[in-house]
């Protein structure tokens, strides 16, 4: 295969399936059915994106926005196979979708491989590896057939090839991600009948280039949609935690730390994230986040943290991490949903900042000792004020302690 796509074209019924079916192997598949459904709340989709805070700007919006209200579209949603497993980074994308189905809309989820092998440009200052320079080859047929319809001109005239530029420079290799992408779009639209291309905001200038693209090789209608990225109150991109990436593969983060981390979200981000990351109605998300009593802001962000949990891992999932959260907020409980750590008897002793950098309850030794130090941390229920302390084999109750940072983030360590 030339361009290295893999697309599936399919119904959504939950995101664990949507999740296992981006992990088959780089085939063609078509017809998986996976339904999801929701009471609509609006007469046309286009309306339900806009008021919940998806969407951002579309071509052609009138026109686009009496399609979705009168037809059945195809679209679809792109994403780059840069890791194993998806993030809640990439949530907004796959609600969007599901939003969409949900309105008798058909989605398509296409995996890039041209595309993930390249490397987009947008929203970095640096470059990225190229993955498997060999297969790049495979993609001179598209550079010569699709690259005469792109004035170089125009192209650099976008935002991310000029913070690129501004920034020390710009690869043939990545120069070309728009080229793909846009190639993608067509053979879609040829192929497949898919008409709409949707994507974070970031992508906006790659989604016109295969709007463009189309209108000149098939003189076709064809739209382009961008939603607004999932980002915090302080304009950071949401999905990171102390350990990193916030996974949606609970192999890479347990159901219990993503309620955590979502528990633990900004008080101004409770409405928003409500409202783009739940099906919760539109009314009672603007409810829960309007909150100002503290006991009402907690339990806003324990709903929050509940509903993305089961939607992304299943109810009972989301039951035993609230169970666990609230046993442990309480002193007492399961700790089976508890992130755990296994450490040798020989990495003993070891200093607690350490061990809570190693761990991922802080990012540095010397944050762990600020926490420290502010009486923000204790071992087996015990708080420490003392941030030289190592921690022994003898510290070890039933062969693992818990420590606890806060009052919301704990982890277990075990002896293997």
């Amino acid at each position: 295969m030339l361009f290295f796509y893999t697309h599936f074209d399919f119904e959504i019924h939950n995101l664990q399936d949507f999740s296992q079916t981006l992990k088959m192997t780089p085939k063609y598949k078509k017809g998986k059915i996976m339904k999801f459904t929701y009471e609509k709340e609006y007469d046309n989709i286009f309306d339900e994106l806009v008021d919940r805070g998806y969407y951002e700007q579309a071509t052609n919006e009138e026109e686009l926005k009496k399609k979705l209200a009168t037809e059945s579209v195809k679209f679809y949603c792109g994403f780059d196979a840069t890791a194993d497993s998806l993030t809640v980074g990439h949530l907004i994308q796959i609600m969007v979708m599901m939003r969409m189905q949900n309105y008798g809309h058909r989605p398509v989820a296409l995996l890039g491989g041209g595309t993930t092998l390249i490397g987009d440009p947008s929203g970095r200052s640096d470059m990225r590896q190229v993955m498997t320079e060999e297969r790049i080859d495979h993609n001179a047929e598209c550079l010569r057939d699709v690259g005469s319809e792109f004035l170089v001109n125009e192209m650099i005239k976008k935002d991310a090839y000029k913070n690129r530029m501004a920034a020390g420079g710009l690869t043939f290799f990545e120069f070309s991600y728009m080229l793909l992408q846009s190639y993608d779009f067509l053979k879609m639209y040829r192929e497949d009948g898919v008409t709409l291309e949707m994507g974070g905001s970031d992508q906006w200038s790659n989604i016109i280039g295969g709007v463009d693209l189309i209108k000149k090789h098939e003189q076709g209608d064809a739209y382009g949609m961008t939603f607004t990225l999932l980002t915090t109150a302080d304009g950071v991109k949401m999905g990171k935690s102390q350990k990193g990436a916030v996974w949606l593969d609970k192999e890479k983060t347990s159901p219990f730390e993503m309620f955590q981390y979502m528990r633990n979200v900004d008080d101004r981000d409770v409405e928003k994230f409500l409202l783009q990351l739940t099906f919760l109605p539109t009314a009672e998300c603007r409810k829960l986040g309007k909150a100002t009593d503290a006991a009402e802001i907690n339990k806003a962000k324990e709903i929050l943290a509940y509903e993305v949990v089961k939607l992304v891992h299943g109810k009972e999932e989301a039951d035993a991490a609230l169970d666990a959260a609230k046993a442990l907020f309480a002193g007492k409980g399961n700790e089976d949903a508890m992130p755990t750590t296994e450490i040798s008897e020989a990495d003993l002793p070891i200093g607690l900042l350490q061990l809570m950098t190693n761990v991922g309850l802080s990012k540095s030794n010397g944050e762990a000792r600020q926490m420290v130090k502010q009486g923000g941390v204790s071992v087996n229920n015990e708080k420490i004020s003392d941030f030289r302390l190592e921690i022994t084999k003898d510290m070890f109750e039933d062969g693992r302690i818990i420590i606890k940072r806060g009052k919301k983030n704990f982890h277990k360590v075990e002896l293997a």
